[in-house]
């Protein structure tokens, strides 16, 4: 009752508005049954606003696993044992031995204490593996973000002095972290996929190169007064002009990265000669780092002890034990709006390294990693961070690979990471004071040189994209002579408008017929060696060559009048335009009006339609004369996913251009290979999907014959063999004595799992009678098995499985027009 209530009153209010709500269905077929198999007379529902609710409305189940997915490590950690646990224990120590110099190192980059590094440092490694869905990753101070945190409070100090550097850092971190975490919360991980490699390898590379030229300066010593932090040409430029002021600390830093480099290239070689022992090699290449630090710490130490007010050269100086400066961070509209416009520019680089990596490392080590999770566990570590006095943190690339390569097993080890950090934040603050600051920088220039991406790489991305390797090279340009923000600004620009420009390009191909015959060895194979094979069999191939296929073969027309248009990068509103004028310039060059002369008199011709020359007209020469006329379009959807009202318009503006073309016939449109409902109904809100209402000169309907594809029932049938079935063949109509399917005899070039047959349709003959015709050779025709049924409805007859179907339709149903070519065809 409710129903046929709702139901009267969407009518009424749809009289009230003027809408039709039956204007564009198709015809009702004229069977009841399809050669009296019951089986067949599947009618295709279409989808109604109710089904796009239910199938995106998530359930009780989504949201129980909703909330359970925020936590991954109940995936996993009923099931942690003991080897992982040593696992866990190695690589987490390593990381941590690692990540204490890095972080900082990493500090000083962000101008903040270097303290801020160790607590960021705990913090990422702490919370992480809560919310984590890759057991490599490391989160904590990177190179990039602290050049990037660093910059933005300098700027914001020059126009508010009064705020101090850690509170500008603390509240960055939990503004980006707020803004990451909500990202994840309503699962849009997939935003990053908008973000191309040429723009995050430009965005790595000449952040390594900023990086590093800002810290050369600390490197050699030089006392003379320059910024670091301008652009990158300008910082080398400066560097090399005040090389004379180099002081003593260049020993401590040259010679540092040097040992740095021959430490990683001797065990790298060792690794090579002794194979067996490459796993020691690889634990002191990692541990370089902690080596070095260490040992530059003792050379400060004894040279520096007696003189702590006035070192031989630039330390770091003090560090206070535990953490000191944990509190409640200060939050307000004034430290806000004071890098509100940086904000964009930090979240990016939050999250382009990380996923970047860890989609990496994920692929590497057979494990698929959750991008929506991941901002989960970056934004709460970014909220909860800043309370101990973290500045903002993300994936880093050198500690991910040393923790990957160190046999990792869960991501429970960035719990004895964080215990090594909080060991050296409680005990290791007075060796701290002696590290000098040139052996850091060496540290610093060691550890971004691995982002510098090789001159391979970018051969191999000119070998697959040349577009993409100049996108690349632009990157870094722009980044190395202006900032590393208007950089990924500018190549995630241009990477997206040239997505645009060949999403509204793209260019459709028109398809021809090809024989083709399976070869092995140097004969053709045929169906009784290969009882799998369908050969020869006919495909299609675009008329011009254009997907590299050899173009010796020659691809013929399918009928003509008849056109098959292959659209090549979905059907949307910014490339609509683009296909159909393609489409319909090439039919009207390649075809004639059916009427040549529609015109009575000159003035009805319409001026971007010029009529023949006098001379000509004259002369009566037709210069069109052995064009065919237009019969029928079939398109190719197979790429189309959805298409929308802007697309859908231009198919019915395009439609009605070419009936009146071909007039007084109409072009029959049909469609192939159309992967979803949702376009289907679209097309038949337009019109689409059935015939066309068509009158010849004596103003009788004439008959269309639909051709549909059939195919098994109950599942994928034996394999059908070549014996021959008397009561198919006689042309017997008792459908009930016809054999089960696998009997069923097998076309010599097509296989039962895909039959096609033609159906005739009654029509009212000038008496009134009902005359059905019949095209097959009663003796030869063969009956349907009553295990068969269609693949898509009768309803929609020109929506077809495959070209082959909408070939054979359009073909079938040639006799509608009235071109002189087709006034043979058998009706």
């Amino acid at each position: 009752m409710s129903d046929s209530k709702s139901s009267k009153l969407g009518h009424g209010l749809a009289k009230v508005l003027g809408i039709d709500p039956n204007s564009n269905n198709p015809p009702s077929p004229r069977h009841d049954s399809i050669d009296g198999v019951d089986s067949l007379n599947y009618v295709e529902p279409e989808p109604t606003a109710g089904d796009w609710i239910r199938e995106h409305a998530p359930t009780t189940r989504d949201a129980i696993q909703y909330v359970y997915n925020l936590f991954p490590f109940l995936h996993w950690i009923l099931s942690y044992n003991l080897q992982w646990l040593i696992g866990d224990l190695v690589a987490g120590i390593t990381v941590g031995a690692v990540v204490v110099p890095q972080g900082m190192a990493y500090a000083i980059l962000a101008e903040l204490p270097p303290e801020y590094g160790l607590y960021t440092s705990f913090m990422g490694v702490l919370i992480y593996w809560f919310f984590a869905t890759s057991k490599d990753i490391t989160i904590g101070p990177v190179a990039v973000m602290s050049t990037l945190v660093g910059g933005i409070i300098i700027n914001t100090q020059e126009k508010h002095p009064e705020i101090e550097a850690t509170d500008i850092a603390s509240a960055l971190a939990i503004i980006c972290g707020a803004i990451v975490v909500f990202l994840g919360f309503i699962r849009f991980g997939f935003i990053v996929d908008f973000i191309p490699l040429p723009a995050i390898t430009a965005f790595m590379t000449g952040s390594a190169i900023s990086i590093c030229s800002g810290q050369v300066k600390t490197l050699l010593g030089e006392t003379a007064k320059f910024s670091t932090r301008g652009a990158t040409y300008r910082v080398i430029i400066d560097t090399l002009k005040y090389l004379p002021t180099a002081q003593m600390d260049a020993a401590m830093g040259v010679t540092a990265l040097a040992l740095l480099y021959a430490i990683r290239f001797s065990c790298n070689f060792a690794a090579r000669r002794k194979p067996h022992r490459a796993k020691l090699f690889f634990f002191i290449s990692t541990l370089r780092t902690a080596f070095i630090i260490l040992f530059y710490t003792m050379i400060s130490a004894a040279v520096n002890l007696h003189r702590r007010d006035d070192p031989a050269f630039k330390i770091l100086g003090e560090v206070p034990r535990g953490f000191t400066h944990a509190k409640v961070p200060r939050v307000d509209s004034e430290i806000i709006s004071s890098f509100a416009n940086e904000i964009p520019g930090a979240v990016i680089v939050l999250l382009i390294e990380h996923i970047a990596i860890s989609k990496s490392f994920g692929r590497v080590n057979n494990y698929t990693i959750n991008p929506s999770q991941e901002f989960i566990a970056i934004g709460i570590t970014n909220l909860l961070g800043p309370f101990l006095g973290a500045y903002p943190a993300t994936g880093s690339f050198s500690r991910t690979a040393i923790k990957a390569k160190s046999g990792v097993r869960t991501p429970l080890a960035g719990v004895i990471t964080a215990i090594v950090v909080l060991l050296a934040i409680y005990a290791l603050p007075a060796v701290f004071f002696y590290i000098p600051s040139a052996s850091l920088a060496g540290v610093i220039i060691h550890a971004v040189g691995d982002l510098i991406t090789p001159p391979s790489v970018t051969y191999q991305f000119w070998r697959v994209a040349p577009i993409d390797a100049l996108i690349f090279l632009g990157g870094v340009i722009i980044i190395i002579f202006t900032e590393i923000e208007i950089g990924i600004y500018c190549t995630i620009s241009v990477a997206a408008a040239i997505l645009l420009f060949r999403l509204a390009k793209a260019r459709g191909q028109f398809l021809g017929r090809v024989r083709i015959h399976s070869v092995i060895g140097d004969h053709l194979l045929t169906n009784d060696e290969d009882p799998h094979s369908i050969s020869p069999r006919t495909i299609y191939l675009p008329t011009t060559h254009s997907d590299g296929s050899n173009p010796d073969i020659t691809i013929e027309q399918p009928t003509p009048g008849i056109f098959i248009y292959r659209l090549s990068e979905g059907f949307n509103y910014p490339n609509a335009n683009h296909y159909t004028d393609e489409l319909v310039d090439h039919i009207f060059k390649t075809t004639r009006r059916t009427t040549q002369n529609i015109y009575e008199n000159p003035g009805d011709r319409p001026w971007n339609d010029p009529a023949p020359r006098r001379s000509k007209a004259k002369a009566n020469i037709d210069t069109t004369s052995h064009l065919p006329t237009l019969k029928a379009v079939i398109l190719d959807f197979s790429s189309v996913n959805n298409v929308d009202v802007t697309s859908v318009q231009n198919l019915i503006d395009v439609r009605n251009q070419l009936d009146r073309y071909a007039t007084p016939d109409k072009v029959q449109w049909h469609f192939a290979h159309i992967n979803n409902k949702w376009t289907k109904r679209a097309l038949v809100a337009a019109g689409f999907g059935f015939p066309p209402s068509v009158s010849n000169t004596g103003g009788v309907e004439q008959s269309w014959k639909p051709i549909f594809s059939v195919a098994d029932v109950g599942g994928s049938p034996e394999l059908v063999t070549n014996q021959r079935n008397p009561d198919l063949e006689s042309g017997s109509d008792d459908v009930d004595n016809t054999l089960p399917s696998k009997q069923y005899p097998q076309a010599t070039e097509r296989s039962i799992e895909s039959q096609t047959f033609g159906i005739e349709k009654e029509h009212s003959s000038e008496d009134g009678s009902t005359v059905a015709e019949r095209r097959e050779n009663a003796n030869t025709r063969r009956r349907i098995p009553g295990t068969m049924a269609v693949v898509e409805g009768i309803n929609r007859p020109f929506f077809h499985i495959d070209i082959t179907s909408a070939l054979q339709s359009a073909v079938a149903n040639s006799h509608l027009s009235s071109g002189p070519e087709f006034q043979d065809a058998p009706k």
